[in-house]
């Protein structure tokens, strides 16, 4: 696979209103922001982790932005989630997604759980949301999986049945140690408690090539 060259990609910024929710002294506008993160269960040190934030006014007005940082400490990308019922939920830039969201705080030499979206990752820990795409063999977070050699366990919402098949059929074919989350009786990883997703990822089901057919048999039950 062809290396993606960093001249290729597009320098980010964060939209120009932005907001850090991470101050001591946020604006009184930051109140239904810090709102909703509480409802999703979005602790403080989640907010300093991920150094969250939002936009009370321009283009992503009341929206949460939660950014992406390369490996250089670099803006990548920014999920914009409405705050206030918006019927569009997400407004993100125009931009490639391929690249690993916040590639800046992912430990390659540890298990590394793939999610659907970036709430998702919030509750799992050292995990990478997809945000909805399915993975090329030649995106840069596959290439970056097989040159670590990186143990995978994949985590996607129980309605996404036909990407996650997908992304490990894409995985199977470089032998990665892989493993499958059971996400039953949830929307999706980030409506989990914390405690409850670590122990179902303490009894994932281990997949290889020889039992990746009867498992998928066995969960279309």
């Amino acid at each position: 696979m062809e290396p993606v060259s960093r001249e290729d990609k597009t320098k980010m910024e964060l939209p120009e209103e932005f907001i850090s929710l991470c101050s001591n002294n946020i604006p009184a506008t930051g109140t239904y922001a810090l709102k909703y993160l509480r409802h999703r269960a979005v602790t403080k040190a989640d907010i300093f982790k991920w150094k969250i934030g939002y936009c009370f006014s321009g283009e992503y007005r009341n929206r949460i932005i939660v950014p992406s940082f390369d490996e250089d400490g670099d803006v990548s990308y920014f999920i914009a989630r409405s705050y206030t019922g918006d019927s569009y939920k997400y407004k993100n830039p125009r931009a490639s997604k391929d690249m690993v969201f916040n590639e800046l705080f992912i430990n390659w030499n540890e298990d590394l759980i793939l999610v659907e979206g970036v709430f998702d990752a919030l509750v799992a820990g050292n995990a990478v949301p997809i945000l909805g795409s399915t993975l090329r063999s030649n995106s840069d977070l596959v290439r970056k999986i097989v040159l670590n050699d990186t143990p995978i366990y994949v985590a996607l919402d129980p309605d996404a049945r036909a990407k996650e098949n997908k992304i490990i059929q894409t995985l199977l074919r470089y032998d990665i140690e892989m493993y499958k989350i059971d996400v039953s009786g949830y929307e999706d990883v980030g409506s989990m408690p914390k405690e409850v997703f670590q122990e179902r990822k303490n009894n994932a089901d281990f997949i290889d090539r020889d039992n990746y057919l009867l498992l998928n048999l066995l969960s279309a039950v």
